[in-house]
C-alpha cells in the first residue's frame, strides 16, 4: 500500500512510486503492512475489513478495535471504512534505533466473533537524518618523528537511518600531509583512519587542519563534517598499552546506579607528559553514553542510569588510552545485562462478554485474555489459571492468548453474577503474580415454571356470603427474572350444578385473589372444587396448576319445618274460617282410659341446615291441660303424663315449639289437637260437633271438602255399628235366645292409639280385633274386653262349629248351671 509524505516535495514524489504490499497469512490470521516513517496522523496503512473479508456493516455491528501491546498506540481502526491508519507521526529511529528492521505489532479484535488477528506493520526508513560526528572539532597530537604511512583512528560518524539512507562514505580535505583510509569493521561498519602522507616538521608548521566529511546514500544525500586539528609535538618513544584487548562484563539489570562495572587499565613506559595516559570513549551509541561514564584518569566505567534487560541486552564500547605525546591504544568493552525477575506478568482482557445467557452451551467463549512477561527464560514463562469454584475453564488459544470458556451449563437462579478471577504467575523465584477480574452477568431464560406456595389450597366459606367477597389468595413464585418471573393467574373453566364455574368464582390475574361472584347456599352447593393456573410471561410461557377446594360452611338460615302435624291450610278470608282450619290440622283420637306414658302422637320436623344448626329439640309451649301431656326433648314424641280425668276437656290443644341449635336459634311451632273420649260414640260425637262447627264457619276455603270427609266418617261409623248389630243378632238367633239384653255402649278401653290411622286428621280402625263382651241382664253397663293375642290385620277365617256353642255353662246331663265367678247371665264372645 502506498502512502504519501508531506514533508518534502521530492520525498512525496518518491513515495508515490512506492507500493507497500499487504498479505494476509491465512494459517495464522496475520496481516502484514508496511508504511514509511514520518507519515502524518491518519495516514492509510491497510484495508483491514477487505483483507479479513468482513463486510463493513458486519464489522460495525460486531465491533472491532485495535490493541497495541506497546507503551503507546501508533495505529487506529477507522470504524466507517475499516481502514488501518496511523494514530500519530512515527519516527523509526526513535522506536528502532538498535535494530535494522523496525516492525510494530498490534492486534485487531472482532468483538462479536471473539477473534483476534495479528497485524505487523513494518516502518520503512526515509532519509530524514544526516550523518553526524560526536564531536564537530577533534584535536590530534602527532610526533614530528612519526614516519609517513602511520595510521591514526578517527571518530566515526553516526547516521540513525538504515540501508541506503545510512552512512555510505567518508572524504578528507584540507592538507596534503594527510590522506584518508577507510577500514571495514566486523559488522560491515566503516572505520575512518587518518594516514600520515608526508613527514611532519614542527619548525615548519606547528599544526595542521583537515576536514572529514561523512555522506549517506539518500536522495538527495546528506552529509556531516568534523574539523580535525593536528598538533605536531616533540618525539614520543612509547605508546600506551591496555592490559586486555577486550573486556567482558556481565551485570544484573538491577545493579544499583553508581556502581563501577569495570576498570580498564593502560600503561605507558615514557616519563613525564608522554607517559601521562588519559581514557576516552571513541565509539559508543547514544544510549551507551547515557548509561555509562568513563573516568578519564582511572579508566573506571560507572553506571549512571538503571539498566533494563527488556530494552537492551548488551552494550559494546571502545575505549582509547592516549598519552601526552599523542600515542594511543584502544580496547573493546562488552557489557552483557542479565535478566532479573523484576516484571510481573502483564494480564489484560482483550475482549469480554458482559452478559451471557444461562442456556449458553458448554464451551462458549466469554473472554479473551492476553498475558505476557517481558522477562526472559523461566522468569518470562507465565502460567494462567482460574480462581476455583466457578463453572468456567481456560483454554490456550493463539500465541499468548487464553480463552475463558464455560465449563458447564449455567443456572441464573443459582448464581446470577460471576466475578471470574484469572491468575497469572511466572516461573521466577520468587514467582510474581498478577490477576484480572471478569464481571459476567447471567441473563435469564424462561426455564422455570411458577411454583405455588402450597400443594393444594382450601378455604371455608360461610354461606350467604356477599357477592365480591374475598375467598382466599393463591400465591405462586417463579425463580426466573423480569418478564419470565411475572406470574398471572386464571381459572380452569368448569361447571357447578350445570352453571359455568366463572359465574361463581373469579380470580384476580395479578394477585391471585379469588372472589365470590354470587352468594353461596349450603343447601344447594356444599363444596366447590376448581383449578387455578399460574402462567409466567416468558416466550413460550410456562405454567403450573393447583387445586382449590371451597367448603361451604352452613349457617343457621333455615328454621325447622314441621312435617307432622301438617300446618293448617292458609285462610282465604276472615279469621273464623282460620279457626276451623286450625282445628282440623293434626287431630288425634285418644281414649280416656289410656295409661300414663302412652304414645299419643309424634311431632315430626326437619331442618335443611346441617350439623348443630340441624339438631332439633322439642318442648311443650302451650296446652289446654298443662300437666296432661309431655313432649320428648329430642324425639318429639307426645305422651300422656298422667291418666285423663273426667274433668279434663274432651278437646285438647297442644302447641309444640321445635328449636334448632344454631346461633341464634330458629324455631317453628306445631299445633296438635287431641280428642278424648270414653267410647266410639263419644269420639264420633266430638268429631261431628267439630265438623259442624267447621262447616258453619263462613268463608272456609276447604269447607266443602271437610263436609264430605265428615259425612264419610259418619257413614263408615254407621256401617260399622250396623255390621256389629247384625253379627250380634245372628249370634243371638243362633243361640236361640229369646231374650237378649240390649247391648250397651261399652267403653273402648285398652285400644292402642297406633291402631288408628289418620284420615285428614281423623283416625279410624285399621285392624280387626277379637272382643270379649260381658253382658248382664240386670245392669245397663256392659264390659268389652279386647284380646291382644287375637288381633290381626285381616278378619280371620274361622270354620263354623259342628254344634252350636252353649251360651251358658251346662252340666253333662244338660242341666243348666251357673258359674259362680261369671256374671249372672254368663259371658258372650264376639268376633269382629
Amino acid at each position: 500500500m502506498c502512502g504519501a509524505g508531506s514533508r518534502w516535495v521530492r520525498r512525496e514524489r518518491a513515495l508515490l512510486w512506492c507500493v507497500l504490499v499487504a498479505a494476509w497469512e491465512a494459517a495464522w490470521g496475520q496481516l502484514r503492512y508496511s508504511v514509511p516513517e514520518e507519515m502524518p496522523k491518519g495516514s492509510f496503512v491497510g484495508d483491514v475489513a477487505k483483507d479479513l473479508a468482513i463486510e463493513l456493516t458486519a464489522l460495525q455491528d460486531r465491533g472491532a478495535r485495535i490493541i497495541d501491546r506497546g507503551r503507546r498506540q501508533y495505529f487506529s481502526l477507522h470504524g466507517k471504512t475499516g481502514h488501518l491508519v496511523t494514530a500519530e507521526r512515527i519516527d523509526r529511529e526513535q522506536l528502532c534505533r538498535l535494530v535494522a528492521k523496525c516492525v510494530l505489532r498490534c492486534e485487531v479484535v472482532v468483538e462479536g466473533e471473539m477473534q483476534v488477528y495479528g497485524i505487523e506493520v513494518e516502518i520503512t526508513d526515509i532519509n530524514d537524518n544526516a550523518p553526524s560526528f560526536k564531536e564537530s572539532e577533534v584535536e590530534e597530537r602527532i610526533s614530528e618523528t612519526t614516519s609517513p604511512g602511520w595510521r591514526f583512528p578517527l571518530a566515526e560518524a553516526h547516521d540513525p537511518d538504515v540501508g541506503r539512507n545510512s552512512l555510505q562514505s567518508y572524504e578528507l580535505s584540507g592538507d596534503e600531509h594527510f590522506s584518508l583510509a577507510v577500514q571495514a569493521g566486523p559488522g560491515g561498519d566503516q572505520r575512518p583512519e587518518l594516514v600520515l602522507a608526508k613527514a611532519l616538521d614542527r619548525e615548519e608548521a606547528a599544526f595542521h587542519e583537515v576536514v572529514l566529511r561523512a555522506s549517506d546514500g539518500g536522495e538527495p544525500p546528506r552529509t556531516g563534517t568534523a574539523r580535525i586539528r593536528v598538533l605536531v609535538v616533540d618525539a614520543n618513544d612509547n605508546a600506551p598499552a591496555f592490559s586486555q584487548a577486550e573486556y567482558t562484563v556481565r551485570v544484573a539489570e538491577d545493579v544499583p546506579v553508581g556502581s563501577v562495572l569495570v576498570t580498564v587499565t593502560a600503561t605507558d613506559a615514557d616519563d613525564g607528559i608522554n607517559g601521562d595516559v588519559k581514557y576516552s570513549l571513541k565509539k559508543a551509541t547514544d544510549l551507551a553514553t547515557e548509561l555509562f561514564q568513563l573516568d578519564p584518569k582511572t579508566g573506571a566505567i560507572t553506571l549512571v542510569r538503571s539498566l533494563d534487560f527488556e530494552d537492551v541486552e548488551s552494550y559494546e564500547l571502545k575505549v582509547q588510552a592516549r598519552d601526552g605525546g599523542g600515542l594511543f591504544d584502544t580496547a573493546k568493552v562488552d557489557i552483557t545485562v542479565t535478566d532479573v525477575n523484576d516484571n510481573t506478568p502483564e494480564l489484560s482482557v482483550t475482549s469480554q462478554l458482559s452478559t451471557i445467557s444461562e442456556d449458553a452451551p458448554p464451551g462458549t467463549v466469554v473472554a479473551l485474555v492476553h498475558v505476557q512477561d517481558p522477562d526472559s527464560g523461566a522468569n518470562g514463562q507465565v502460567s494462567c489459571s482460574l480462581d476455583g469454584g466457578v463453572p468456567f475453564r481456560l483454554s490456550r488459544s493463539r500465541g499468548s492468548y487464553y480463552s475463558v470458556l464455560t465449563a458447564r451449563e449455567l443456572d441464573r437462579e443459582e448464581v446470577s453474577e460471576y466475578n471470574v478471577t484469572v491468575l497469572a504467575a511466572d516461573g521466577g523465584s520468587p514467582s510474581l503474580r498478577s490477576s484480572a477480574v471478569l464481571a459476567l452477568r447471567v441473563l435469564d431464560v424462561n426455564d422455570n415454571a411458577p411454583v405455588f406456595a402450597e400443594a393444594r389450597y382450601s378455604a371455608r366459606v360461610p354461606e350467604n356470603n356477599a357477592a365480591g367477597a374475598l375467598l382466599l389468595r393463591v400465591r405462586a413464585w417463579d425463580a426466573d427474572w423480569g418478564a419470565n418471573a411475572r406470574v398471572r393467574y386464571r381459572l380452569w373453566e368448569g361447571r357447578v350444578r350445570g352453571a359455568p364455574l366463572s359465574s361463581y368464582v373469579s380470580v384476580q390475574a395479578e394477585t391471585g385473589a379469588l372472589y365470590a361472584l354470587r352468594s353461596f347456599d349450603y343447601e344447594e352447593v356444599r363444596e366447590v372444587g376448581l383449578w387455578v393456573r399460574a402462567e409466567d410471561g416468558g416466550a413460550p410461557a410456562l405454567s403450573s396448576n393447583v387445586s382449590v377446594r371451597l367448603e361451604i360452611v352452613d349457617e343457621n338460615d333455615n328454621a325447622p319445618q314441621v312435617l307432622y302435624p301438617p300446618p293448617a291450610p292458609a285462610s282465604a278470608s276472615g279469621s273464623g274460617s282460620g279457626s276451623a282450619s286450625e282445628w282440623w290440622s293434626g287431630v288425634e283420637l285418644w281414649p280416656r282410659s289410656a295409661e300414663a306414658g302412652s304414645l299419643v302422637a309424634k311431632v315430626v320436623a326437619v331442618d335443611a341446615d346441617a350439623g348443630q344448626n340441624a339438631w332439633l329439640s322439642y318442648e311443650l309451649a302451650k296446652a289446654t291441660e298443662p300437666g296432661l301431656f309431655r313432649v320428648g326433648l329430642h324425639s318429639g314424641e307426645v305422651r300422656t303424663a298422667r291418666l285423663p280425668l273426667a274433668r279434663d276437656a274432651a278437646r285438647q290443644s297442644l302447641v309444640v315449639v321445635v328449636k334448632d341449635h344454631g346461633r341464634p336459634a330458629l324455631s317453628a311451632t306445631a299445633t296438635l289437637r287431641v280428642v278424648l273420649g270414653e267410647s266410639v260414640a263419644e269420639l264420633l260425637s266430638e268429631l261431628g260437633s267439630a265438623a259442624a262447627a267447621a262447616a258453619a264457619a263462613p268463608g272456609e276455603a276447604a269447607g266443602s271438602l271437610t263436609r264430605w270427609l265428615v259425612l264419610a266418617v259418619a257413614a263408615v261409623s254407621c256401617l260399622f255399628l250396623a255390621f256389629m248389630l247384625l253379627l250380634l243378632a245372628l249370634r243371638l238367633r243362633r243361640w236361640r235366645r229369646s231374650q237378649l239384653p240390649a247391648a250397651g255402649s261399652g267403653a273402648l278401653r285398652g285400644v292402642p292409639a297406633s291402631h288408628f290411622v289418620g284420615i285428614d286428621g281423623v283416625r279410624a280402625f285399621l285392624r280387626s280385633y277379637s272382643h270379649e263382651v260381658s253382658l248382664t241382664a240386670d245392669s245397663r253397663k256392659s264390659q268389652l274386653r279386647f284380646s291382644g293375642g287375637s288381633c290381626c290385620d285381616t278378619l280371620p277365617a274361622r270354620p263354623p262349629p259342628d254344634e252350636p256353642a252353649p251360651l251358658l255353662h251346662e252340666d253333662p246331663d244338660g242341666a243348666r248351671r251357673a258359674d259362680p265367678a261369671a256374671p249372672p247371665y254368663g259371658d258372650v264372645k264376639m268376633y269382629v
